[in-house]
C-alpha cells in the first residue's frame, strides 16, 4: 500500500522534472509535440503487439493449452498502453519497455516463478475424526 502511495506522489514529480529539463533543451512546443508523437507511436505498437498476443493465445487455445503467458502478456500490453497515453517521458519509457517482447517475457517469467504460482505441495492436513460415545447407564 505504501509503494502505491509513494508512486502516486513520485511519478508526477519525476515527470515534471523531466518536462522542465527537456523543455530547456528543445523548447516547449517541441516538447509537447514529442509527447504527442510518443503517444501515437506507442499506441500503434501496442495495437500490433496486442494483435500478435491474441493470435498466439488463440493458437494455444486451439491446441488445448492454457494461454497463461498470453494472458500476462496482454495485461502488460494494456498497462503499457495506459503508460503511453499518460503524458510524460518517464511513463513513456516504462510503456515502451513493457511493449518490447524481451523485457515483457522477463517480467512474466519472474511473476510465474514465484512460489505463489508454483505450489507443488498442497496444504492439506490429514486428520482422523474420533467419535466417542459415552454410556448413558
Amino acid at each position: 500500500m505504501n509503494t502505491i502511495l509513494i508512486s502516486i506522489i513520485a511519478i508526477p514529480i519525476i515527470e515534471i522534472l523531466i518536462f522542465i529539463k527537456i523543455g530547456e533543451k528543445i523548447g516547449a512546443l517541441n516538447t509537447i509535440l514529442l509527447i504527442f508523437l510518443t503517444a501515437i507511436i506507442g499506441i500503434y505498437f501496442a495495437r500490433i503487439q496486442g494483435i500478435k498476443t491474441i493470435k498466439s493465445g488463440l493458437v494455444n487455445v486451439y491446441q488445448n493449452k492454457l494461454p497463461v503467458k498470453e494472458i500476462f502478456s496482454g495485461a502488460s500490453i494494456a498497462i503499457a498502453a495506459i503508460f503511453l497515453i499518460i503524458p510524460g517521458f518517464f511513463t513513456d519509457v516504462l510503456g515502451f519497455l513493457l511493449l518490447v517482447p524481451f523485457t515483457r517475457s522477463l517480467l512474466i517469467r519472474s511473476i510465474l516463478t514465484k512460489k505463489e504460482f508454483n505450489k507443488k505441495e498442497s496444504e492439506i492436513i490429514e486428520a482422523e475424526v474420533v467419535d466417542e460415545k459415552k454410556d448413558d447407564l
